[in-house]
Parts: structure tokens; sequence; C-alpha cells
């Protein structure tokens, strides 16, 4: 119960926001001004004001990076081997099952259930983590198909306001400086609004999705939300010098469903039908199995 409660607030604000923009209440206009100073100060924000005070030695890890990004392109490579015999050519269903939706439903997950000390872990994997897997994909997508590897766009992933609010806040943590305290107000003030935001834009773009059930959507979702942190936990358990809160925090994180923003990576009708319709499903089924592996882990 405690594990339901804890979650309830999370997905009650994505429903709020489905709400908001299913009956036009939030515009499409409105939202994407929402996403767009959400993403570009709140959240930048919060991620600078958590990293300027987490324990960053426990968090600079390479056994903790092993742990989670291991699962990853093992998760990543078996389904794209499968839907690439199926489909014979490259696709995003793999991307689907390995990309969690760390910052909108990662962030909210951890801070309520773990608060800071656990963050520390969770900013750690989210500085590599769009980087890694949109890599990854590329490149995939490069050798599977005609389209090339754009250079441009992968460096581009390192210059987002949330990796530079990691990096701000990394930084003044490192200097041992610490900010006037009418500063930090407003910025802890900033980053309050971050949460909220960010899972009520989630829900408006839910809303603007289509659930289209099949096999194959199931399956994914199955993988995301069920076989995907299973590794974690299996593989993280392997690793003996990883602390009993790192290993929470990363199997919340591949418990989380798949990111919204994957969908720059359909192609065609079909990848947009499969990966929208995962990322729906996966949202919606999430509050049910992610209270399972908070109680598994916690």
């Amino acid at each position: 119960m405690p594990a339901v409660l804890a979650i309830l607030p999370i997905f009650g604000l994505i429903v709020l926001g489905y709400l908001l923009g299913w009956r036009q209440w939030l515009s499409v206009e409105s939202a994407a001004g929402l996403a767009n100073i959400t993403f570009k100060l709140f959240m930048p924000t919060l991620l600078f004001a958590g990293i300027a005070k987490a324990p960053l030695a426990d968090g600079l890890s390479i056994t903790l990076l092993l742990a989670y990004f291991i699962p990853v392109v093992l998760v990543f490579g078996v389904v794209n081997c499968i839907v690439h015999r199926q489909r014979g050519g490259a696709t995003p269903l793999g991307l689907a099952a390995a990309f969690s939706n760390n910052v909108l439903v990662g962030i909210p997950i951890v801070t309520t259930l773990m608060g800071h000390d656990g963050l520390v872990y969770l900013f750690a994997i989210l500085v590599f983590h769009s980087l890694t897997l949109f890599s990854m994909q590329s490149f995939y997508a490069a050798f599977g198909s005609p389209e090339r590897v754009n250079v441009a766009a992968l460096l581009k992933n390192l210059a987002n306001p949330m990796i530079i609010g990691l990096l701000l806040g990394a930084l003044l943590n490192l200097s041992g400086w610490a900010a006037p305290e009418p500063l930090w107000k407003m910025v802890t003030w900033l980053g309050q609004a971050a949460l909220p935001c960010a899972l009520i834009v989630l829900g408006a773009s839910l809303s603007r999705f289509r659930l289209r059930p099949s096999t194959s959507v199931l399956m994914l979702t199955l993988t995301k939300l069920v076989l995907f942190p299973a590794l974690v936990w299996w593989f993280s358990g392997l690793l003996p010098q990883l602390s009993d809160g790192a290993r929470s925090v990363l199997v919340l994180m591949a418990a989380c469903p798949s990111g919204v923003n994957i969908l720059g990576f359909a192609k065609t009708q079909d990848d947009v039908r499969s990966v929208s319709s995962t990322v729906f499903l996966s949202t919606v089924l999430g509050a049910l199995t992610l209270p399972v592996w908070v109680l598994l882990v916690i």
C-alpha cells in the first residue's frame, strides 16, 4: 500500500494532463509552450539543484553504468534482431523496449521514494542515457537502411538544457562554493515547478496518441515493464560493489514506461503506430507494474 500511495500522485498528474489535452482545455499550442519552459528551464533547474548537493562520489562509478547499460544493449539488440527478421529492415522497436522515460516518470518516482540520495544514481545514468541509446539507434538504422548517421544530431544531445543543468550542478558541487541564499531560494522554487509540469505535459502528449493493440505492442510493453527491469535486477545483483540503494534506483529506472521522444525515430506509419501504442500502453500498465517493482526492491 505505501508503494501505491507514493506512485498515485505521479500517475494522477499524468491523468490530469491527459484530461486537459483530451478536452482541449490545454491546446496543442499551450501544451507546446508548457513543454518548452518545463524542459528548458524548470527541469534543468531541478537537475542543477539536485546534483549540486548530491554526494557525487557515490554516483561516479563505472560499475553503476555497466549495471544499467549492459542490460540496455541486450534488450535493444535482441528485440531488434527479432523484429528485423520479421519486417526486413531497421525499426525503432528495440529502442521502444530499452528507452525509459527517466525524466518525466523516473525523476518523480525516485524523488518521492528515495529523496536526493537516490537522485545521484539517476543523474549519473541520465548524463549518458539519451546520447547512448540514440547513438545506438542511429548506427543501427544506418546499417539496416539507406539512412546515414547524423553526427550533428548526436552531438546536439550533449548540448540540451538538461545535460547543461547537470554539468553546471556538478561543477558547483565540486567547487565547494555556496550559492547566496536568495539565489538558491529562486533555484529551489523553479525546480519545484518541474515535476508537476512535466507530468501534465506527458499526460497531454498521450491524449494525442491512439492505442492500437496488437501482439507485437503487448510483447514490447511486457519487455519494457517486466523483462528489462528483471534483467537489470539480476545483472546488478552480480556486481557486489553496488549498494542496495543504487540497485533499487537502476531497477526503477528500467521499470519506467517507454519515453515519448523515441517517436522521432519512427519513419513509417507502421513504426509510428507501434511506437505510439507502446508508449501509451506502457504508461498505462506502468501504473500497475511500478508498485510491484517498488515492493520488490525497496
